[in-house]
């Protein structure tokens, strides 16, 4: 029923016009008024609040404001957060008896554990009552849907949490990844721009879907972000029967397999001699994006199991990817910070994403090779400077629109 659901065009229809309405009416608005005040902002908290509006709206029909310029606490998103870090910390007990016998006592992490679940139940439940009192004709959420053919309350909100859980960090991570990813590579984020222009022309306008179909560019650069950092680092499934793997290993009823997607792909023998290397031409067959076999490409599993958000996750990431690359230069404020993740069902990085957003059209644009001078020394004649005035001094530069926070322009008003 669930991969009835959220293969039909009406509900990919539903869930594009959601994400575009989060982008213009608030990612878009956060974004230039931190731009305007020159702030840092930390990118993987913005991404995880945007992810988790979207989602609420789309399983519940609820809509958390947690990207409102204000930033608010959304005791939802704590609780959920809660859940999830204590659940995963689990995995990191010396025996699995230790969370059992809090469990049992319920004192320390399991009981923080179980009054975060609580909360979270609370708030689901309370929307399902809700719809039932209000109808559901003029509502297009999951949760909706499942209502007309589901009566069992409490299947139906494990079935929406289950969407939560699945739609918020891991779309959160992924774009947290790409765009350090772009941070490196600033060539990656030029071929994205021209790609878009060819596609989409002037147009200040977010893309419509068919428009981002045609962009292979931007669609290989995202999955190649995906192959060296998935959002699900590792994936473990338990075998219901005796089975036998393709190459004779024999498994058990019962044995628990797991696989390693964040290794797998960056081992050679399956990728390559450039395994390590981020190449979205790699994707690319005469232009034209060609998707890997999923049994290679594991991010989205394979198989009877495979991902069924998939394609909505694809979408939301491209659109959001579209926007920000369309409207700001990104810079992160460490460019040589690179990822370390915590323990956790999805790949988060310590630290945030911290970064300062400068609207395009306002930015600096330097053209040549960059290079490096000394605070207050003039720029180099043959440096060509669009859209300044002023004293000509700078510090340090990157190529390609990101900028390291250790320059000091003083030719460009903010």
């Amino acid at each position: 029923m669930a991969s009835f659901e959220l293969g039909s065009v009406s509900i990919r229809m539903y869930a594009f016009d959601l994400i575009n309405t989060e982008i213009r009416e608030r990612l878009i608005p956060l974004l230039s008024s931190a731009a305007a005040r020159q702030e840092v902002l930390d990118l993987q908290d913005v991404f995880r609040r945007f992810s988790f509006d979207n989602i609420c709206k789309f399983s519940f029909g609820l809509d958390p404001g947690c990207l409102e310029l204000s930033l608010p606490v959304c005791d939802f998103a704590l609780a959920f957060d809660s859940a999830s870090k204590l659940s995963a910390e689990r995995a990191l007990a010396a025996s699995p008896m230790v969370w059992k016998i809090k469990r049992l006592l319920n004192i320390g992490s399991e009981r923080e554990l179980k009054e975060a679940i609580k909360k979270v139940n609370e708030l689901a439940e309370g929307m399902i009552n809700q719809k039932r009192k209000v109808g559901l004709s003029n509502s297009n959420d999951l949760l909706s849907r499942f209502m007309t053919s589901i009566s069992d309350d409490r299947y139906l909100r494990d079935i929406v949490i289950s969407f939560l859980l699945a739609g918020r960090d891991t779309v959160a991570s992924g774009l947290t990844s790409f765009f350090w990813i772009l941070s490196q590579h600033p060539e990656v984020v030029s071929a994205i721009r021209e790609e878009m222009e060819k596609v989409t022309g002037s147009s200040q306008e977010l893309p419509s879907y068919q428009e981002m179909l045609q962009m292979h560019y931007l669609n290989a650069a995202i999955h190649e972000s995906l192959r060296l950092y998935p959002p699900v680092q590792f994936d473990s499934k338990f075998a219901q029967e005796d089975d036998i793997l393709p190459d004779g290993t024999f498994v058990p009823k019962g044995t628990r397999a797991t696989y390693h997607q964040y290794a797998m792909g960056r081992m050679e023998q399956i990728w390559g001699p450039d395994c390590l290397d981020f190449k979205p031409k790699r994707w690319l067959k005469k232009g034209v994006f060609v998707s890997e076999n999923p049994f290679k490409f594991t991010v989205f599993h394979a198989g009877p199991r495979i991902c069924l958000g998939k394609e909505l996750a694809l979408v939301e990431m491209k659109t959001v990817a579209l926007a920000i690359i369309r409207g700001f230069n990104t810079v992160a404020e460490d460019p040589d910070q690179v990822p370390r993740f915590i323990p956790g069902f999805t790949a988060t990085v310590r630290g945030g994403l911290p970064v300062v957003m400068q609207e395009k059209e306002r930015s600096l644009k330097i053209h040549r090779q960059p290079t490096s001078i000394l605070l207050g020394q003039p720029l180099p004649s043959h440096w060509q400077i669009d859209d300044c005035n002023g004293s000509k001094k700078a510090c340090m530069c990157s190529f390609g629109g990101y900028w390291s926070l250790r320059m000091a322009i003083n030719c460009c008003k903010y």
